[in-house]
């Protein structure tokens, strides 16, 4: 069975949950303790936070690997569309761009504004982050238009992780979003499968059925 090593609410780990309640697939959950344990480390070396392992040994960290690799391993799923459909290359891009362009930005903006001196909590670099992002949130909101998902008419991983991002942004940080995002943030919240894949992460729930 599929097992998500995550931090107690931990928002990247709660990505993988959600795609595992919306593709149907069991899944156990272990709640991993800061700092992590010795016992943690040897699984995961790095000590970062989601994990995943599979049957077959699979054992990968970063949470779009894990996303991609649910996708193929488990799917056809139409949170990924088949490689003949255009709509292919945006729910790629989007996906890697949930994590690499908004998550990155918004880890920067997480670290100054909890652990930077506070004289340093509104430096060049901060600065320098908090208008990449909302470069990255505008781009979002202009490419979403009137559409109910990224990709058209229907979830894709695009959304999931995307959306994860801009719930930190939002909820941990408390940024304003543009008017269209709001409204998508309401949409994605809204969701059964996030809203089960929320009592996971709290340990609320028991494991996941297919």
């Amino acid at each position: 069975m599929i097992k998500v090593y995550n931090f107690a609410r931990g928002a990247r780990g709660l990505r993988v949950m959600w795609q595992c309640e919306e593709m149907g697939l069991p899944y156990q959950v272990e709640t991993v303790s800061y700092p992590p344990s010795e016992a943690y480390l040897a699984l995961n070396p790095l000590g970062s936070v989601p994990f995943l392992e599979d049957e077959g040994g699979v054992a990968i960290h970063e949470s779009v690997a894990m996303m991609l690799y649910l996708a193929q391993r488990h799917g056809p799923t139409p949170l990924l569309p088949d490689k003949e459909d255009p709509a292919l290359a945006r729910v790629l891009q989007m996906t890697v761009f949930g994590e690499a362009t908004i998550g990155a930005g918004v880890n920067a903006l997480l670290t100054a504004h909890f652990g930077a001196p506070e004289g340093d909590k509104r430096n060049w670099s901060v600065r320098a982050h908090e208008a990449s992002v909302e470069r990255a949130l505008r781009f979002t909101a202009d490419l979403l238009g009137d559409r109910p998902f990224l990709a058209g008419e229907r979830l894709t991983l695009a959304d999931i992780s995307v959306s994860t991002a801009v719930g930190i942004y939002r909820g941990v940080l408390g940024k304003a979003l543009p008017d269209e995002l709001v409204a998508y943030q309401e949409r994605m919240a809204a969701r059964p499968a996030l809203e089960r894949a929320r009592a996971r992460c709290r340990g609320q729930d028991g494991p996941a059925r297919a």
